[in-house]
């Protein structure tokens, strides 16, 4: 029996909220169409790869007065990719809804990620199972993985899993790449005729998973506000001891939507955003320049401490070392076959190695970077091919250099300080947090609605719960087609469909926010010290969500 902590007793009885038109009944739902959509790219070649699942309408749902009968399904659902807070709670929504539609439906769970309904490996979820999962975090009810579903095998293994537990939907949650898996599946099973529904679900904690339609990814909200509370306690410490400058790399490789709202929640000395740096092409040698010269002028008040947060994926935006990742990419899975660098005795050997077949201009910034980095940039590939940018520590690699820097400054009389450095990585600390308030409501909804898109014989679609700045019970729910998220990209080599990440805009009013207060933040210690998450008390306190979704809601108010 397992032992359980105060908090998980009162979480288990948090019943979430949801939509007015969902809370009235799965059975008395009126499916509204609008018009047909398109891709956001790529429109011919996505068109021609999807030809049966293309150009399907956003849809939302209304309460009818009208109760239907609904027949008997089975429903099978995969957790995929990193975990984010609130997985639980979907498939929980989903269960609910599920059996009030119909108490003989049953929810198949496949363990494992993807992987599962590949191999066939699966439970059957009960009252009982599900009860103790209810609004906590983490992916361990099933578990979770990064099998791809793309192949022609894949795709038959699970129509042969379906078919033996009489499986009519699969729901997929998942990021990006997940539900990119979800829209081929989709297209495959109406291709062959098999009758099997597939919906999408969003998640990332990254937060580049979005659209009109999809205003957040599930799991944003609490990572975010875990990060922030985090970031909360060093800025405390770093403003009672006054002695060091804390560089925070927070999770979030494709774009800096984390590290943008983490920096909002508590309002640091420098945010770095790796969008911003690619639009102005600041290379390596200008972003420490920068640094610097915040460092020196605090140091010139006496201040020599500060807090810094870095994007994950920062050192893909500088253009230089973009164009000497990219190159590289390309020439590992030869070099991991080649005899030369296989056989090599010594690391300094695989760096010559490597130096000697990336393009001039790469070998030279290859050749420019500590060796502890250079090894990182040789360290197993991600699925895709790529370097894997969480395991490349830009946050020591940036207090090197700032130290060389700040020391030719001090010996050309510019600097009087003391520059005394640590490092943090934040990223696992806030993927499985109990889910806040919001994110438990909004899983539980996205779940939910994802039965009703399944009920209304939908397949294709991700779940949509927009309007989410107001209570949940104006929130609006429906479904947007997968397709209309997709565009063409390289992949291993090959040009393939895949929905495109929402990355910061720069002219949007979330970095207007940060650009507006850099310079009052940098030098006067602006501190916010957001404490942890709350989950009861009044609403203002443990129901408001990030200062994201309140900024870009707030434009569109404006704007409409």
């Amino acid at each position: 029996m397992k032992t359980l902590s105060p908090l998980q007793i009162e979480r288990l009885k948090y019943q979430p909220k949801l939509p007015k038109c969902l809370s009235e009944g799965i059975n008395s739902l009126e499916m509204v169409e609008g018009a047909a959509t398109q891709s956001v790219r790529d429109q011919e070649q996505i068109k021609a790869l999807f030809t049966n699942t293309y150009g399907k309408p956003v849809v939302t749902f209304e309460h009818s007065g009208v109760v239907k009968s609904s027949e008997q399904r089975n429903i099978g659902v995969i957790l995929s990719g990193g975990q984010a807070p609130g997985g639980h709670n979907v498939i929980a929504g989903l269960y609910d809804a599920l059996k009030q539609a119909n108490p003989s439906n049953k929810l198949y769970g496949f363990l494992g990620g993807p992987s599962g309904i590949i191999d066939g490996k699966y439970v059957e979820f009960t009252d009982e199972f599900i009860d103790q999962y209810r609004n906590t975090g983490g992916f361990d009810i099933i578990g979770s993985g990064r099998t791809k579903l793309e192949t022609e095998e894949q795709f038959q293994k699970s129509l042969a899993v379906c078919k033996k537990l009489n499986i009519s939907a699969v729901v997929i949650i998942g990021g990006d790449d997940s539900n990119t898996n979800a829209a081929l599946l989709a297209e495959w099973f109406v291709k062959n005729n098999t009758g099997i529904q597939v919906i999408g679900c969003p998640k990332t904690i990254d937060g580049d998973l979005k659209n009109d339609q999809i205003e957040i990814s599930f799991g944003f909200d609490t990572a975010t506000k875990t990060y922030a509370e985090l970031i909360g306690n060093i800025q405390r410490d770093a403003n009672s001891a006054k002695k060091y400058w804390h560089f925070i790399k927070i999770m979030g490789r494709s774009a800096s939507h984390v590290a943008l709202e983490a920096a909002l929640q508590t309002q640091p000395n420098i945010t770095l955003i790796s969008e911003e740096v690619e639009a102005k092409k600041m290379s390596l040698e200008s972003i420490v320049n920068y640094m610097c010269d915040i460092i020196v002028r605090r140091a010139d008040r006496g201040k020599n401490f500060g807090i810094v947060i870095i994007p994950e994926g920062l050192i893909e935006f500088i253009p230089e070392m973009k164009s000497m990742i990219a190159n590289l990419n390309d020439i590992m899975a030869s070099l991991e076959t080649d005899p030369d660098f296989v056989n090599a005795t010594t690391i300094r050997d695989k760096f010559d190695i490597v130096e000697n077949r990336l393009d001039d201009d790469n070998a030279k910034v290859y050749n420019s970077l500590p060796a502890i980095i250079k090894g990182q940039l040789l360290a197993d590939r991600d699925p895709h091919g790529n370097v894997q940018v969480s395991k490349i520590e830009t946050e020591k690699l940036l207090i090197e250099m700032i130290t060389t820097r700040l020391n030719e400054l001090r010996q050309q009389g510019d600097y009087i300080g003391k520059f005394s450095a640590q490092s943090h990585f934040f990223g696992y600390e806030g993927r499985c947090a109990f889910p806040s308030n919001f994110d438990a409501d909004y899983c539980y909804s996205l779940g939910f609605n994802a039965f009703a898109l399944i009920n209304n014989g939908l397949t294709g679609y991700l779940s949509s719960v927009r309007n989410l700045t107001a209570p949940a019970n104006e929130w609006v729910a429906g479904g947007v087609p997968l397709t209309m998220m997709m565009n063409m990209e390289k992949r291993h080599g090959e040009m393939k469909p895949v929905i495109q990440k929402a990355l910061v805009k720069l002219d949007g009013p979330v970095f207007k926010q940060l650009e507006e207060n850099r310079e009052e933040w940098a030098m006067n210690d602006r501190y916010l010290f957001p404490g942890a998450i709350q989950y009861f008390g009044p609403s203002c306190v443990c129901d408001v969500t990030t200062c994201t979704l309140q900024l870009e809601r707030a434009k569109e108010l404006v704007n409409a």
